[in-house]
């Protein structure tokens, strides 16, 4: 069946019918734009990564968020390097042949959540193809080290797909049991052999739902990326397939173009557009939702964190 073209633009009550076709828009839109980084907030938890030679994703993927955390001294942490091995379409993370793996990372990870005094942390990576376990001992080192130096600080890890890896890697991150999962799908499965070449979207899927099943107390988190191309029922699907996997929070942001060479912004999606796809997806069961063009997937992250924990003792306690 086919499905409708601009489905976006006519998805909020406030669109108007004459809007522009997506090809047509250039230039971002008021509500995209944000003030650059300048704050003495930023220069501090800069200078604190580089003393620990750590690497923020926030730096590295260029988020348009990073003025704002990191003046409130939130920063999400990317273990393993900062060379990708892999390329996909929208990320502006390097890509090549990583270096070795820093022994020294997971003690500098937890100093950070220490001298920081960080009550949540959210730790991602690089993929890492060419490692036997895809860095997945190191997530768990990291783990271990934040439990041990910094115990009031939850933890959340955004993972990469572990594709092609044995399954006992992904069962070690598990058992380390980090306080939530996160592990994006990014976009729609018809735009995977261009956005994501090197991932499988029901790979991504079968991953987090084995989470769910090996432990049910891990919060499962996961998020895609709207203005590449995708249609409001595919949209729908993914939902749909996150709340078959069991997944808890859901995450939707406006992609941006990080440099000319990589995939387009076919279509900004309008702040109300992303307000009725957060309608759709709570009535769908997620316990937390966060919809907006500026959302990221660790944005925000400890207070949505405890927006979803509190919204878990709701439920247990409305069913028992």
């Amino acid at each position: 069946m086919a499905v409708e073209k601009g489905a976006h633009r006519r998805y909020g009550a406030a669109m108007a019918s004459n809007a522009p076709q997506p090809a047509a828009r250039t230039r971002k839109p008021d509500w995209i734009r944000v003030k650059a980084p300048t704050s003495h907030g930023v220069s501090e938890t800069r200078r604190l990564m580089r003393d620990l030679n750590l690497h923020t994703v926030c730096e590295e993927a260029a988020c348009p968020n990073i003025g704002e955390c990191w003046t409130k001294k939130h920063a999400t942490v990317m273990i393993l390097g900062d060379t990708c091995t892999r390329a996909c379409a929208f990320c502006n993370i390097k890509t090549g042949m990583p270096r070795a793996v820093d022994p020294l990372e997971p003690e500098h990870v937890a100093r950070v959540a220490s001298t920081m005094g960080l009550s949540h942390i959210v730790i991602t990576s690089v993929d890492r193809d060419d490692l036997p376990d895809g860095g997945a001992s190191q997530f768990v080192k990291v783990i271990e080290a934040l439990r041990r130096d910094a115990p009031g600080t939850t933890i959340e890890i955004l993972t990469p797909d572990f594709r092609n890896k044995p399954m006992a890697a992904v069962e070690s991150i598990i058992a380390a049991r980090p306080d939530v999962y996160n592990h994006n799908l990014e976009t729609v499965p018809r735009l995977y052999p261009t956005i994501r070449p090197g991932a499988r979207y029901y790979a991504s899927l079968r991953l987090l739902e084995s989470v769910k099943r090996m432990d049910p107390s891990i919060f499962t988190k996961s998020g895609i990326m709207l203005g590449l191309g995708e249609e409001r029922m595919e949209v729908h699907q993914v939902m749909d397939d996150m709340r078959s996997a069991d997944i808890d929070f859901l995450t939707m942001g406006q992609y941006l173009q990080p440099t000319p060479r990589h995939a387009k912004v076919i279509d900004f999606v309008t702040p109300d557009a992303f307000g009725a796809y957060a309608q759709i997806a709570r009535a769908k069961g997620f316990l937390q939702v966060a919809s907006s063009p500026l959302t990221r997937s660790s944005y925000h992250a400890g207070e949505d964190f405890e927006q979803m924990r509190a919204a878990r003792a709701a439920q247990l306690a409305k069913n028992s």
